[in-house]
């Protein structure tokens, strides 16, 4: 198998971070999926990355299905619990997570298009769910070491993912004084190899 994605897309970061986490080996394929050339969406409809192409053919799309299934086929590093409760409690956090990141990618296509075509009420609209979204990751988090408890989580490499994004795309949004809480979750995360080898890059 091998994943379609771009070095940007906090989506598909996660993607890689799971990968590398679970010690599966699947080669990268980049693909922009804004270029004339993309082929994107001849592995998803849709035109997203990430997109997991299957050596038969068969591809699996969006993130959250794809790290499931990754999460499923290795027992290295369970990062969904097999509890039902604990497990949807990390699927609330990276869905969370992913919404600030979908947030922060509508203000990014908004800003790309002509002045005169872009709506500054759809940019606020945008930046009040990131905020939001912001403040309930840190009050979710409080003082506990992981997002999910005591343990390492897809709920923290979602969130990681988010925070990475917004460094990435956002620098003028300062999370870190607001959320110290979320500065030292970031901080610890960054000093894993997976977080480490995927950095995004323009």
């Amino acid at each position: 198998m091998k994943l379609i994605a771009s070095l940007t897309s906090p989506f598909a970061r996660k993607v890689r971070i799971v990968l590398l986490e679970k010690r599966i080996d699947c080669p990268l394929s980049i693909d922009i999926p804004w270029n004339a050339d993309s082929t994107v969406a001849q592995f998803n409809p849709l035109g997203k990355v990430p997109a997991l192409v299957f050596d038969d053919g068969h591809t699996l799309f969006d993130s959250r299905v794809i790290v499931e299934y990754l999460d499923n086929i290795s027992p290295v590093t369970q990062l969904i619990p097999k509890d039902t409760r604990q497990a949807m409690a990390v699927k609330r956090w990276e869905a969370l997570a992913d919404g600030i990141c979908e947030a922060a990618a509508h203000i990014v296509l908004e800003r790309r298009r002509p002045e005169t075509q872009r709506s500054d009420a759809w940019i606020e609209r945008q930046q009040d769910k990131i905020h939001r979204g912001l403040a309930a990751l840190a009050n979710d988090l409080g003082e506990r070491s992981w997002c999910n408890g005591e343990s390492y989580s897809l709920a923290d490499i979602a969130v990681g993912c988010c925070l990475g994004y917004l460094d990435f795309r956002f620098e003028q949004i300062d999370w870190r004084a607001s959320y110290p809480n979320l500065a030292r979750l970031a901080g610890k995360l960054a000093t894993r190899p997976s977080f480490a080898e995927t950095v995004p890059v323009a």
